[in-house]
This record gives C-alpha cells, structure tokens and sequence, in this order.
C-alpha cells in the first residue's frame, strides 16, 4: 500500500512530457522525456490540415528530446541531457508524448528511440551523446509509439506511417544503418490505414531467431542479422496496432487496436507454418499490452479498465473484474501480482491466479501513461506525468 506520503522511498519530478517506462540498472534509473515549445493553436491547426489528419492533435514549434538518469538509491538526477532538438516537429496525437518510445539501458548505455525525430546513444557513466541517427523516417500522425529491441550488436526498430512502413537495425557501436526491409504486404489504399505502433519481438523459432514484428494487417518475420524477410501471416483487419506482443509456449499474442480492439494469438512454428489460433474482442484494449503469465493472459480496457484474464490456449475468459478509470499503462507482473495503473493515477494491485482478487487501489498525483517497472529487490518504480516515484520494497500482503 502506498500514497504521495506513504512507503515511498524517493519522488523525483520530471521536466517536460514523456510516456516512456522508465528502465532500471544496478546503480540508476533512466527515462526519457520531452521539452516543448508550444505551438500556437493556429499553426497546430494549419499543420493538422497539411498532414490531412482528423485526430485531435498537439503541435510543438521546438522540441528537445532528453535522457534523464537518476540515482536508483536516492532519486537524485545524476544526468538530465539533451539527447536531440527539432524544430517544427511532426504533429502527435493529445494522448502521446514526442518521447513514448521506452529506451534500452545496457552495457553503460542508453539506446533512445524517439521515432521519425531520430534515435541516439547516450553515455550512461560520462553523459556524452554518442551518436544520433536521424535517416530513420516516417510520417507518423499520431508521433512515435514502438520501442528499440536490442539483439546482439545491433537496435532493431519498426516504423509505420503514413507513407512508409519498414523494419530497420542500427549498429549500437556507431548508429549506422546496417539494414532496412520496407513492408511487403499489400496494405489499404487509405493511408491512415497503413500505420502502426508496436514493438517487435526476437524470439527463437524452429531454432533460429526471428523478428517478429506487426504491422499494418499483416504479421512478419525477419532475419534480424540481414533484415531479410522469413514469412507473412494475414491477420487484419488491423491497424493503428500499439500493444507489444507477447511470446509463451510457441504461441505470440498480438493486440490489434482498429478497426475493432482485438486479441489474436497465432501458433508458431507449427508443420504447416504460422496460423491464426483464436481471436479475442470482448473488452480487447487498443492501447496496453497483454501480460502473459503460465497459462493465463491478462489485459485491461482502454476504457473502463476492465482487467480480463484469458485461458491462453483457448482464447476464452476465465473472470474479469472492473477496475475503473482509463489506461494506457500495460499490466505488469511482480511477485505474482499484477500492478494496472490508469491515467487517473491510479494502481491496482491484483493477484495473478484463477479467480479476481483486488488486493489494493493506491493514488499517486498525475496521470499515469507508462507501464510500472520493477527491480530485482522488488521495488516498484511508478512515473506519473509529474515525477518518478521508487515504491519501498513492503509489498501488499
């Protein structure tokens, strides 16, 4: 149980806007965030009307886009650096933050990815930023949403826009382009229908490691060494996709957020390929990412933050439990509990097993959009729109 002044080991407040999770090491914690100047209503306007957008959107005139690095025992910002600046960034959906993407931290570095504005390295210990590639582009609308997968020595992202759909690996030494495989698949003649925003996954199948990757309609598989393309499954209609996809027991579950929220498991590997196994709508999110734990897969609604926990091989509901509130934030599992947080600042803590259990609701200032992270010591670390905030390790009983 925990409050703004209960069990709370550490609150750092954070500049700017950002809905990346934050990422934990053994001596710090990182996130990313966004410094804006704002646009006036009048240019945000002008440009939803050149991008021919008909979503609420929010414009910035500059924007710097920074890694913040904070001391995992204290708090205290060790590093607050400008990572990249844009001027006249693309326009992003209210809901979304020009830095959503959630960086990598690994080797005493930290990989940002913060979409069509570029991705860099920055220098865990020193603070230096490496290098910076911008080559990697699209017009998203919406702004950046899938994250950097780290695989051996190379950052492999997906970008689906409006005009561009590819897959592309970076080399993390330098940040060159080592490969980039643009989408084969026969998408809509609507361009709005060709976006997405998930986070692809390396995962071994049939002995070989693959990219799987979704994208607008169809789900790939890529050779993460040279991009090259290993199959395509059709499993739209899909698009606008933002839930990460989760991989257990030769099965990946995709979420899929237009035309209609589903969940869509499909087999691996089997003797006659890929195939779709079942599909999932009721009260499907658009948004949060699935939470696989044994047999069982969790998810919550965008709206109404119904937490839903699914029979993994069957697709079909075991419970559900109405939690309130809107979410954004995926449910994360620690110490066989889920904690489901919502914009509202809200987290639920809910025991993972095979009936609905809420152990605790607890409130924290802010709006929460980033999904929870948890340490080796069982630390809790929540981000609110406002600040960074590090749970003592004293769990619900």
């Amino acid at each position: 149980i925990w409050s703004e002044t209960e069990n709370v080991a550490w609150r750092t407040p954070i500049p700017g806007r950002g809905w990346s999770s934050p990422v934990v090491g053994d001596e710090e914690v990182w996130v990313t965030t966004a410094v804006e100047t704002p646009a006036t209503e009048d240019e945000a306007r002008r440009r939803a009307v050149t991008i021919g957008s008909s979503q609420p959107l929010a414009a910035a005139r500059r924007v710097s886009l920074r890694a913040i690095g904070l001391e995992r025992a204290s708090g205290k910002v060790r590093r607050d650096i400008e990572v990249i600046a844009v001027d006249d960034p693309e326009p992003i959906h209210v809901l979304n933050s020009y830095a959503s993407p959630t960086p990598v931290l690994e080797g005493g570095r930290v990989y940002c990815h913060f979409g069509t504005s570029g991705t860099a390295c920055v220098d865990a210990r020193g603070g230096s930023v490496l290098w910076v590639s911008r080559e990697l582009r699209c017009q998203s609308e919406n702004g950046p949403g899938g994250s950097p997968v780290p695989w051996r020595h190379l950052l492999i992202v997906q970008m689906d826009g409006l005009d561009a759909q590819f897959v592309a690996a970076l080399e993390k030494q330098g940040g060159r382009l080592v490969w980039k495989t643009a989408r084969s698949g026969a998408l809509r003649e609507q361009p709005l229908q060709r976006q997405g925003y998930s986070t692809p996954l390396v995962v071994e199948v049939g002995g070989r490691p693959q990219v799987l990757s979704l994208g607008a309609d169809w789900l790939y598989a890529y050779d993460p060494a040279s991009g090259a393309e290993l199959w395509k499954l059709a499993c739209g209609p899909a698009w606008c996709s933002t839930p990460r996809p989760v991989v257990g027991d030769g099965t990946i579950y995709l979420g899929i957020s237009f035309p209609r929220a589903e969940v869509v498991a499909v087999r691996l590997g089997g003797a006659a390929g890929p195939e779709v196994a079942w599909r999932a709508a009721r009260q499907a999110p658009q948004v949060p990412s699935p939470t696989l734990v044994g047999d069982a897969l969790y998810t919550v609604s965008d709206r109404g933050g119904i937490l839903t926990c699914l029979d993994a091989q069957s697709g079909q509901p075991r419970w559900s439990e109405r939690l309130g509130g809107n979410h954004a934030a995926s449910p994360v599992l620690a110490a066989g509990r889920l904690y489901v947080a919502s914009r509202e600042g809200e987290v639920a803590v809910v025991e993972a097993g095979a009936a609905s259990k809420v152990l605790a609701r607890n409130r924290l200032e802010g709006a929460i959009t980033a999904s929870p992270a948890v340490d080796s010591s069982g630390a809790l670390y929540l981000r609110t729109e406002k600040a960074v905030y590090r749970i003592k390790e004293s769990m619900p009983r």
